[in-house]
C-alpha cells in the first residue's frame, strides 16, 4: 500500500518539519481530484481542510456586490490552498475553483486541529507556516484591488 507521507515530506510547505509530524499529518491526508470548472469551496462555507496542489491550477476569487467575481490569485502546483480551517470561525474567505484538472492532497482540518491541540509545538509550526500563506493572500488581494480600482502606485 502506498502512503502520502513521501509526497508530504517533499513538499516545500513541510520542508524542515520533524518526520514524526509528517507521520501524524499523513493520517489526516487523502488524494483528491477536481475537474476543470469545479468549485472546491465557496466563501462563507465551513472550512475543514486545506490542499497541497500536486498538479493543475486553482483560482481564488472574491465577490463584490454588483460586480462579477474578482480573481485574487491563481494557485498552482507546489502551492498551498486554504488557511481558513485553522482560524475560528472556520469559514472560507474566498471561492476557489479548478481552472484546469487539478490533483491535490487534502488535509482534514478537524483532524489537524485536534493534533495541534494535543501537541502545541506542532500547532506552532502550522501557525508559522500558515502566517506566510495568509500574508501572500493579503498581498495578492491588495494588488488585485489596486488594479480593479485603477489605482497607480
Amino acid at each position: 500500500m502506498h502512503t502520502l507521507e513521501p509526497l508530504l515530506a517533499e513538499h516545500p510547505f513541510f520542508q524542515g518539519l520533524d518526520s514524526r509530524y509528517i507521520q501524524l499529518i499523513t493520517g489526516c491526508a487523502s488524494n483528491v481530484r477536481f475537474d476543470t470548472g469545479q468549485y472546491i469551496f465557496h466563501e462563507g462555507e465551513e472550512a475543514n481542510e486545506f490542499y497541497i496542489i500536486r498538479h493543475g491550477k486553482v483560482a481564488l476569487e472574491t465577490l463584490a456586490p454588483g460586480h462579477k467575481p474578482i480573481t485574487i490569485q491563481t494557485i498552482e502546483e507546489g502551492d498551498v490552498l486554504g488557511w481558513s480551517w485553522l482560524f475560528p470561525p472556520y469559514r472560507w474567505h474566498f471561492n476557489a475553483y479548478a481552472v484546469e484538472l487539478t490533483r491535490a492532497i487534502a488535509l482534514d482540518g478537524k483532524c489537524l486541529r485536534t493534533k495541534c491541540e494535543e501537541d502545541h509545538d506542532l500547532g506552532y509550526e502550522f501557525l508559522k507556516r500558515f502566517a506566510n500563506v495568509v500574508e501572500q493572500r493579503l498581498q495578492a488581494t491588495r494588488l488585485q484591488l489596486l488594479d480593479v480600482y485603477n489605482v497607480r502606485t
